[in-house]
């Protein structure tokens, strides 16, 4: 949000982990982040890292020690539950560690994502559907589970 001009994340710097991400999806993550090349700027994020099985995660960190000899320039952000900072990524990670609150109001956020989430000419697409043009959008249920 510093830079409200900058695109948000492309597809590539991002890996949302759960419980069924692979070994093989993490290490291609890290290799995209950790492997010397012409990078650019871009940031790599892994997020809920914490949620990883515990082969995956002790996978994960072999394979980030290993490639992070080649490479002193990375930039790597993995955010996990404060609630699992036993797991292992966070423990085995734990000497980088940094405690993180939103240092900016929720609306300014909300504002921020709808300049970046916007259509800019609305036709005949998804983005109709949500409310102001946006192309992505949070459906929820107060009942799930029950055809809503």
């Amino acid at each position: 949000m510093n830079s409200p001009h900058q695109p948000l994340p492309t597809f590539d710097e991002v890996l949302l982990c759960t419980p069924q991400t692979t070994a093989e999806q993490v290490g291609l993550f890290l290799r995209r982040c950790l492997i010397p090349r012409s990078r650019g700027e871009k940031i790599y994020t892994m997020l809920y890292a914490d949620e990883l099985s515990y082969d995956v995660s002790c996978r994960a960190e072999e394979l980030f020690q290993h490639l992070q000899r080649y490479s002193s320039s990375y930039r790597l952000v993995i955010l996990c539950n404060c609630e699992r900072e036993h797991s292992y990524i966070p423990s085995a990670f734990s000497q980088y560690k940094v405690h993180i609150i939103p240092q900016r109001p929720r609306a300014e956020i909300q504002q921020y994502l709808q300049h970046h989430y916007r259509v800019a000419q609305p036709s005949n697409s998804a983005a109709s559907v949500f409310k102001g043009n946006m192309c992505v959008g949070i459906v929820s249920s107060k009942r799930a589970g029950v055809g809503e």
